[in-house]
């Protein structure tokens, strides 16, 4: 009976280890700004703070606190390098990057480029 177990234990640990193996992982190419679009923190980032990462980052659960009125403050600089979104820990964090998502679903490409783009542009309080 222990042999059986243990050839059942070692098959299911093998089909769960190299089930996927041949699953490639599709990864969305974030789209570029344009030059002539202006990113708004107001109009187009705060939304998608409000949407999607308050119910954690509201200084309950996870800092930063990115509720309406708190999270510019927040966030800049600690959190971002102006005119660099790679090296910005905000962006190498958003939910579909390396953020871990407990709730709710990562972001979609166009709020990333969005974020990317504001903070490419010099993460303005606009």
């Amino acid at each position: 009976m222990k042999k059986l177990f243990r050839l059942a234990l070692v098959s299911s640990l093998s089909l769960m280890c190299f089930s996927c193996y041949y699953d490639e992982l599709y990864v969305e190419e974030i789209p570029e700004i344009p030059d002539d679009q202006i990113v708004s923190f107001q109009d187009d980032i705060q939304p998608i703070f409000t949407e999607n990462c308050i119910g954690c980052h509201n200084t309950t659960i996870a800092n930063p606190d990115l509720r309406e009125g708190n999270s510019y403050n927040a966030i800049v600089p600690e959190y971002v390098i102006a005119e660099d979104a790679e090296n910005s820990e905000l962006y190498q964090k958003l939910p579909g990057n390396n953020h871990p998502i407990d709730t709710g679903s990562p972001l979609d490409v166009d709020e990333i480029a969005l974020i990317k783009g504001w903070i490419d542009q010099g993460a303005k309080n606009n």
